[in-house]
């Protein structure tokens, strides 16, 4: 009732609709995923000249029963032998915004999907030569190959990933001239690599990253960079005036590549456990790709309604996806409505912790439908 509807058709019904989905009806709401994105998203109108626009990119397991149409095994974390399929995401990360999300088969990873996710970013961002310059791609090793690097580095992005050869990383690493011990994490130490990097069509930094393992060995993997010098420390949350120290500089590549636990592997763990994306599974994939989209389409309606009353609710800013879920949306209240079935007045639950604060961030969204919105006792 609150949006209007006398009621909500029965979950057998919105579950046959699912099934009858076709090809042609995931294309649709793709479309229409995008145009409501265009249209409310902070990352469509990111300002470009003034800052850098931040992609992050990732895969993620959606296990599954066997019988669900291009269910596979494939890698599904602290699940051996499991089925199921792949999600992969690009995530505009400064604002938590899903730009693209995608389903695959579960034998599929981030190097045959890399491509086909930027291009769809691409399009709904509606990203031209001169936005591709200022946006970095960032992606964990699955990314690195060397035909995927020279690919988007051939579009004009900026990258920061890893290499995607574990053998290729150790050679690298042996090029380093001095290893400096990072300060932040006990036994890992970063370097320089200098072996020129001919293979690729822009030039690139590369970082060596090494970590003790149990076994007393060291643990390899090398960073590849197009990020220049004087932007790396502010992107790593690096103070200015650390900035034009060498070793901070070589630093900094390192924990801007660790920040992405706190973006897309963060609103991916979050939507999980927020918006059970796991837990609903179609045997039919068009079905599922349909609900891949209007998770994807949750995900950022919730985001967008934490800004928007963050206007007000300063607080909101700090809960994440399944607290919005839980605590927020979940809040008691009444809904009275006029002679012609439309909202007049909500009251809200005024022992609930969260209500105070809703019923500062709601009257500025709903005072020009003349809503009013007061606390009171349930």
């Amino acid at each position: 009732m609150a949006f209007g509807r006398d009621g909500c058709a029965e979950q057998s019904v919105i579950s046959e609709t699912l099934n009858a989905c076709t090809a042609e009806n995931v294309e649709q709401m793709e479309q229409a995923v995008k145009e409501i994105y265009q249209r409310h998203s902070a990352g469509y109108h990111h300002d470009y000249e003034h800052s850098w626009q931040l992609l992050d990119i990732d895969m993620t397991g959606q296990p599954c029963g066997k019988k669900a149409v291009f269910a596979t095994k494939g890698y599904f974390a602290k699940q051996r032998n499991r089925r199921g399929r792949q999600l992969g995401r690009v995530l505009a990360t400064w604002y938590e915004e899903i730009v693209v999300d995608r389903l695959y088969d579960g034998k599929t990873q981030l190097p045959k999907a890399f491509q086909e996710l930027v291009l769809a970013a691409e399009e709904v961002l509606d990203l031209d030569e001169e936005k591709r310059e200022r946006t970095i791609l960032r992606m964990d090793g699955h990314g690195g190959s060397r035909d995927d690097v020279n690919w988007a580095l051939e579009r004009g992005y900026h990258l920061h990933t890893k290499e995607y050869s574990t053998d290729r990383a150790r050679k690298l690493a042996e090029t380093v001239e001095t290893w400096h011990d990072d300060p932040k994490v006990p036994g890992r130490q970063v370097g320089w690599v200098t072996a020129e990097p001919v293979e690729y069509v822009r030039p690139v930094k590369r970082i060596a990253v090494r970590t003790r393992k149990k076994n007393g060995q060291w643990g390899v993997g090398v960073l590849i960079s197009t990020l220049p010098a004087e932007a790396i420390g502010f992107l790593a949350h690096i103070p200015a005036r650390k900035q034009p120290e060498p070793v901070t500089t070589l630093l900094a590549y390192v924990y801007f590549y660790d920040l992405r636990g706190g973006g897309v592997e963060t609103e991916i763990r979050e939507d999980k456990q927020g918006l059970g994306i796991t837990r609903r599974n179609k045997k039919r994939f068009e079905a599922q790709q349909m609900i891949v989209q209007l998770n994807a389409l949750a995900h950022n309606l919730i985001i967008w309604s934490r800004r928007w009353l963050a206007r007000t609710w300063n607080k909101v800013e700090n809960l994440g996806i399944l607290r919005m879920v839980r605590d927020v949306f979940h809040l008691s209240g009444l809904v009275y409505l006029d002679e012609d079935r439309r909202i007049e007045r909500i009251i809200l639950h005024q022992g609930d912790p969260f209500a105070l604060g809703l019923s500062t961030g709601l009257p500025p969204l709903l005072t020009p439908l003349q809503v009013a919105v007061i606390l009171g006792e349930i």
